[in-house]
């Protein structure tokens, strides 16, 4: 009896099912489909340069050059130098997906430095930003960035990507 009494209850749930889907509207049974995958790579720009100004943020951009959209990360991984660690999310959390359209762009921004007088400031001679953890990212020196003869970091923190450059300085504090 146990046997088919397990059997008989998911072959009940199954018709339900079943009857639900037949009766919903096509919209709605076949909504959602396909998540988009995840952006390989070289099929992303990666842009950067700092805040006119502001040479402790710097802004950044992913865009997806391809026909098709994809996700990266919902926060991006910026590193410095040979320095460990990365920039520690505002807000915090971020796990999850970011989705580009096709040729889409997202922004972000990084505060490598809170106060650049601060002794505890370490100093780097580039800035990595990738648009996925898993990615390799791009490398941007400090004269291409433009924030002097190196980066200034201590406890920097990043933006998740945002749909606009204005979002994301919101964000970090820059209107």
């Amino acid at each position: 009896m146990r046997i088919r009494a397990a059997i008989a209850v998911p072959a009940a749930v199954s018709a339900a099912a079943a009857a639900l889907l037949l009766t919903a509207p096509q919209s709605q049974a076949a909504a959602g489909g396909e998540p988009p995958a995840r952006c390989a790579e070289p099929a992303l720009t990666v842009r950067a340069k700092a805040a006119t100004g502001h040479p402790t943020v710097v802004r950044f951009s992913v865009t997806n050059r391809t026909a098709r959209a994809c996700v990266v990360d919902r926060v991006p991984t910026v590193t410095f130098g040979d320095l460990d660690g990365a920039a520690l999310p505002v807000p915090e959390g971020g796990t999850g997906t970011y989705r580009l359209a096709a040729g889409g762009t997202a922004y972000a921004a990084v505060r490598t430095i809170g106060d650049p007088a601060d002794p505890e400031a370490r100093r780097a001679d580039s800035v990595t930003v990738a648009a996925s953890a898993a990615h390799w990212g791009r490398s941007f020196g400090p004269g291409e960035l433009g924030t002097g003869r190196q980066v200034l970091v201590w406890e920097p923190v990043t933006t998740w990507w945002q749909p606009t450059a204005q979002a994301a300085d919101r964000i970090i504090g820059l209107d």
